[in-house]
């Protein structure tokens, strides 16, 4: 039973910060890679962000890199999303999601990600 759960949404305004979190269990944490996605009303869901089981290497979406940093603490089971310098655009649900073969999922094709948290709402206000 692979379970992800999402926490740390809230409202804030421009040029805030949040940090969202993402505990894992049922899974070999440290060899799964974890993504950030994305979706706001009537938009297809986006990728934002990844890193690998190791924590070695992330990957970001280019209107976020730069302000978000993707971080994860395997003894844990909990991957990180520090988003600073938030803008109205990233007002959006946001997901975390778990894929076993890191070189098919750091693409951020959302489909190659086979388990997925339940969200958690992020709303920046101008």
């Amino acid at each position: 039973q692979v379970q992800l759960v999402e926490s740390g949404g809230g409202l804030v305004q421009a040029g805030g910060s949040l940090r969202l979190s993402c505990a894992a269990s049922g899974l070999t944490f440290s060899t799964y890679l974890m993504g950030w996605f994305r979706q706001a009303p009537g938009k297809e869901r986006e990728f934002v962000a990844a890193i690998t089981g190791n924590g070695v290497s992330t990957y970001y979406a280019d209107s976020v890199r730069g302000r978000f940093t993707n971080s994860r603490d395997n003894a844990k089971n909990t991957v990180f999303l520090q988003m600073n310098a938030l803008k109205p655009e990233d007002t959006a649900v946001y997901y975390c999601a778990a894929c076993s073969r890191e070189w098919r999922c750091t693409s951020g094709i959302p489909n190659r990600y086979p388990y997925w948290g339940q969200g958690t709402q992020v709303t920046v206000s101008s």
